[in-house]
């Protein structure tokens, strides 16, 4: 390979990835050309910070790496920097707990593999969602990449215990679902293309995964221009324990009360307090407006 024509690569980590996966991959040096930067993040949304400084520096991919948050602040460093989709490309190296979006390119989860398919550069244009919410300081808007939901699973994100999900990984999760399951749950309303649908539970994708590799929403691709969306007007320990046997097994059967739409923008209200996350990271509270961006984002894939 020539080194002279290739892309300037600022790989932005996160050095409390799960496991020390993170200082697994520091170690290999010897795998990277010395035009690539290591930048760590040292706290909340540094990695948004510095995502837009590597863009305007002219870096031309920017790699998350580390688990899905580390990804989510990434993307929304672009959101910074003007013609940044045409500027620089977004790659990952999955460091974290679940890597749904890393599942998602189908990029391989041993960190040499993954590296190496960064160094091809093969590239996918895919679509972004922007949500965009008021807040006490004003309103704001955030990209994703794969995912995000309201009502129940953004209440489980919320009672996750951070010494938990260290020791337990993903069924941290579990445990804090079904401390959320005995609260008094939320009514959502999802407005969509001019109809009202009503639940306990939405879920909506830019991909097919949630949660690792369970195919929530089996009609999704990336670069179709639409949201796919779950609306659950049941939510009990029948159908959790009907998702779990599909996570198991692979076959995913929906109960037959979820509502499946895809549409490319939708409202999210409640009559009461209600958090709703993206790419599984508690973000904010309904309302919240949310949208599709076609083809904006520039991916590296295997």
């Amino acid at each position: 390979m020539d080194l002279s024509v290739m892309p300037r690569i600022c790989v932005i980590y996160n050095p409390a990835a799960q496991g020390g996966r993170s200082k697994r991959f520091l170690k290999h040096r010897d795998w990277f050309d010395s035009d690539t930067v290591f930048r760590p993040t040292d706290g909340p949304q540094a990695a948004t910070r510095l995502a837009a400084q590597a863009i305007e520096e002219g870096f031309e991919t920017v790699v998350a790496a580390g688990g899905d948050g580390t990804l989510s602040e990434v993307l929304n460093g672009f959101d910074l920097v003007e013609d940044s989709f045409k500027r620089a490309r977004l790659a990952v190296v999955p460091l974290g707990t679940v890597n749904v979006f890393a599942k998602e390119l189908d990029m391989p989860m041993h960190l040499r593999r993954g590296w190496e398919s960064i160094m091809r550069g093969q590239e996918r244009q895919i679509d972004v969602g922007v949500a965009e919410f008021e807040t006490p300081a004003g309103p704001r808007r955030k990209l994703f990449a794969q995912l995000g939901g309201a009502g129940l699973d953004a209440r489980a994100i919320e009672l996750v215990e951070w010494e938990q999900k260290k020791k337990l990984l993903q069924f941290a999760y579990v445990i804090a679902g079904l401390k959320a399951l005995r609260e008094p749950r939320s009514e959502i309303i999802c407005e969509a293309d001019g109809k009202l649908y009503r639940g306990g539970l939405v879920l909506f994708g830019n991909g097919k995964f949630y949660g690792g590799r369970l195919p929530i929403f089996p009609l999704a691709n990336l670069s179709d221009g639409k949201l796919h969306v779950c609306v659950f007007q049941k939510v009990n320990l029948w159908v959790a324990f009907r998702y779990g046997l599909g996570f198991i097994s692979g076959n995913v059967r929906p109960p037959a009360s979820v509502q499946y739409l895809q549409t490319s923008a939708f409202r999210l209200t409640s009559d009461s307090r209600a958090p709703f996350e993206l790419e599984g990271d508690l973000i904010g509270h309904l309302p919240v407006d949310i949208s599709i961006h076609s083809e904006k984002l520039r991916v590296v894939v295997p």
